[in-house]
């Protein structure tokens, strides 16, 4: 054989080195087994990328519909700066910046935004800067600083207004979109869910924020998202975002807006009347309502807050409440304290028929109350 010229060996070497390149059946077998495992593994490869594909399409759909809304709602959201006056300049360190939203009230142009973005500027100082790029100015300025809400008049060609939708109808799990300016970063867009809804009693350092009823949501709000819009997946505005929760000062996954059905509310009332029109009822409450007066009255725990005073000739009178009524449900949402209720009624619409629940003599009771005016009994108690 060739080998042996080649090697140099004897003939048995020769048998050993041909036997190394004439594969055995054995090693056949091996070989093709290998090669079916590997086409098999092949087969089972494509079939695993195309059933990712599958699933990535089915994802892609519900992406889509993100990319619909953040198109319809993008530019509606404006970016917001506002320089200090002059009296403000070395007290305060840095200049006010925040986002907004442009919405359409009897056929003028308003940019709904949170008052804290604007109270230490004016009208000339303060500059909308447009999706498109353009920078305006606001006309006239409107301002509520016990919701935090601020109302600008502007006006310049081609405006689009977003569409304003029903924050009663939000719960808790629904997707929100979170769309404003994070740190200057105009036009940033957010993703998450209602977490919570009637958050309140929260501590936001100045103190002037009074009546809050708060969506808590996880979707990213950090400093400059304030005055921007929260939407829903059907490209409504639900929420004005406003506050953040945080140990480090940037998103920590709990954010706060206000429900948008308050904040139109007050903006039409500031534009149409300059004042807002404030919730009443007509009642006293006891702020030392504790645990033991409730077991004494029959509750099974500390619920709700109890009536010590119902004014004369006022809705809660009307309604036929009465003195030592402990109101359990405003609205369907229970009352916690004296301070929650209070804030319910002051943000609830004069002339709503509303529902309560109250405990008298032991029993549940439902009733309806109309709120009133707060303006017409200036002298009165809640």
């Amino acid at each position: 054989m060739r080998f042996t010229r080649h090697f140099a060996m004897p003939a048995v070497a020769a048998l050993v080195a041909a036997a190394l390149f004439v594969p055995s059946t054995h090693a056949q077998f091996t070989q093709a087994t290998a090669v079916g495992a590997s086409a098999a593994t092949t087969s089972e490869r494509d079939r695993e990328f195309a059933a990712l594909s599958r699933d990535v399409d089915a994802l892609e759909r519900e992406f889509s519909l993100i990319k619909r809304v953040v198109k319809l709602v993008t530019p509606t959201v404006v970016h917001i700066e506002a320089s200090l006056l002059p009296k403000f300049r070395g007290v305060l360190d840095v200049e006010e910046a925040g986002s907004g939203v442009i919405v359409d009230f009897n056929r003028n142009f308003y940019v709904l935004t949170n008052r804290h973005v604007i109270r230490h500027s004016s009208k000339e100082l303060i500059s909308v800067h447009l999706n498109d790029g353009r920078v305006i100015t606001p006309e006239r300025i409107w301002e509520d600083k016990e919701t935090d809400v601020a109302v600008m008049l502007v006006s310049a060609p081609d405006l689009v207004a977003a569409r304003l939708g029903d924050s009663e109808a939000l719960e808790i799990g629904d997707f929100v979109l979170a769309i404003g300016s994070p740190f200057g970063l105009s036009h940033s867009v957010t993703r998450g869910i209602v977490s919570a809804k009637g958050r309140h009693n929260l501590d936001l350092g100045d103190g002037e924020l009074r009546w809050q009823n708060f969506i808590q949501t996880d979707a990213a709000i950090n400093p400059g998202n304030s005055g921007g819009p929260l939407v829903n997946l059907r490209g409504e505005v639900v929420g004005l975002n406003t506050a953040i929760a945080s140990a480090s000062g940037g998103n920590e996954g709990i954010g706060f807006s206000i429900p948008v059905n308050i904040v139109a509310r007050v903006a039409r009332q500031l534009v149409n009347n300059n004042r807002v029109a404030r919730g009443f009822l007509g009642v006293k409450l006891d702020g030392q309502f504790d645990e033991k007066q409730a077991e004494a009255m029959g509750l099974e725990r500390l619920a709700g807050t109890r009536i010590t005073v119902v004014e004369p000739q006022s809705p809660a009178e009307r309604a036929a409440l009465r003195v030592n009524d402990v109101i359990l449900l405003y609205n369907g949402v229970r009352v916690e304290r004296d301070n929650h209720l209070i804030g319910l009624v002051k943000l609830t619409e004069v002339g709503q028929r509303v529902p309560i629940v109250i405990y008298r003599d032991g029993h549940p009771l439902s009733l309806f109350v109309e709120i009133g005016d707060l303006g017409d009994f200036a002298d009165s108690g809640q």
